[in-house]
């Protein structure tokens, strides 16, 4: 009788052990799949995209980097030009290290909430991407590389591709991740405004015609954006150019005055006729048909005297600006020459070990040059 006990109490023992340990394992299957569902919420769930950096070498993304680069420009600086009434600019993309005192006045001068970012698509882009003519090219990213933190995109991104025509303008964010010219400008935007917002926009080749009827468009837009949030121009949202002058010497093909030191002084004289005639004083379409008569060859694709990497950004961008001030402010803008120079006169800033570098050489055979050029209301 004591042996049949032991034994029953033994099975109920067994049965007891071989029972939690199905509990135990049925309870592992579940804390397992409920942490791979929850490990797949978060991963499907919507996060920020951060558009990737194109050059960490010509540009800074470092903020103690940057305030090494800014003090020196400051110490240098003998110049200051009023932020009053200045709602628009045209500004180098080029390296850190050549162009840094032609970016400074303007960027300095600059505290808008958010500002628009006309930006080139380079060659580059277009033999990667093809098709890229006659249409901006807007991106999805939600934030954009900053030297202090990222940068948010402004709402009027999203404004514009839920306002513009469809035919206007495509969506590609690998475009926009080939291409410098727009990543360029934020370094120095945000250092001096550090909530700032932007909204990129890629320009990419197109004739006159086509430029004058996208822009008229967009700046209807632009102009509706503005009114519905209260907006002052200038002061609430601003607009950027990017654009670097002339490319010359033998690297680039580009020997329209001849070779060597007289040939240099003749292209510099060039971009300067160029800024005086046509990118500076008051802003209206015959002067920007003028520019592209200068800057555009037999086509619009083709160069003349000039490779101007701004050939489609500044034309496209005046006139978009042009308008939107008008429908906004009801005035007119007039452009004020802040600073001109290139890379054979510049030379390489004296800083060492700060993270910049330069990603080109130059020399007689391969300088370009830049502007920074304001544009006030007039």
């Amino acid at each position: 009788m004591i042996l049949k006990t032991a034994k029953k109490s033994a099975a109920l023992n067994l049965f007891k052990i071989l029972g939690f340990i199905a509990l135990f394992i049925v309870a592992q299957f579940l804390l397992s799949n409920l942490f791979a569902w929850n490990q797949k919420q978060v991963t499907s769930s919507p996060s920020p995209q951060l558009r990737p950096i194109r050059d960490d070498v010509g540009f800074c993304w470092n903020a103690d980097s940057m305030k090494i680069l800014i003090d020196y420009l400051e110490s240098q600086e003998k110049e200051t030009f009023t932020p009053e009434g200045l709602v628009a600019a045209i500004s180098p993309h080029d390296d850190y290290l050549y162009a840094g005192r032609i970016y400074y006045p303007l960027f300095k001068t600059l505290r808008a909430k958010e500002v628009v970012i006309f930006g080139v698509t380079h060659g580059a882009v277009r033999s990667e991407i093809k098709g890229l003519d006659s249409i901006l090219i807007l991106d999805d990213y939600q934030l954009w590389p900053g030297v202090l933190k990222p940068i948010a995109v402004s709402p009027l991104r999203e404004y514009l591709k839920s306002h513009l025509n469809q035919n206007y303008f495509i969506v590609n964010n690998h475009a926009h991740e080939l291409e410098h010219s727009i990543e360029a400008l934020l370094p120095f935007l945000q250092y001096f405004n550090p909530e700032v917002k932007i909204t990129p926009i890629m320009v990419a080749p197109m004739p006159l015609n086509k430029m004058q009827e996208i822009s008229e468009h967009l700046a209807e837009v632009i102009s509706a954006y503005i009114k519905e949030k209260n907006l002052t121009p200038g002061k609430d949202i601003f607009f950027l150019i990017s654009a670097d002058g002339n490319h010359y010497g033998q690297d680039f093909n580009n020997l329209a005055f001849g070779e060597g030191q007289e040939a240099w002084e003749k292209a510099l004289a060039f971009d300067r006729k160029l800024i005086a005639n046509y990118l500076t004083g008051q802003v209206n379409e015959a002067k920007i048909a003028g520019l592209v008569g200068e800057l555009w060859g037999k086509t619009y694709l083709d160069y003349k005297s000039s490779y101007w990497c701004g050939k489609y950004s500044i034309p496209f961008g005046l006139l978009t600006i042009e308008k939107v001030i008008a429908k906004t402010a009801g005035r007119k803008i007039s452009g004020q020459l802040f600073r001109y120079s290139d890379t054979y006169s510049e030379g390489v800033l004296p800083l060492r070990k700060i993270g910049l570098g330069t990603t080109a050489p130059f020399s007689l055979r391969h300088w370009v040059s830049f502007c920074s050029i304001g544009y006030y209301l007039d």
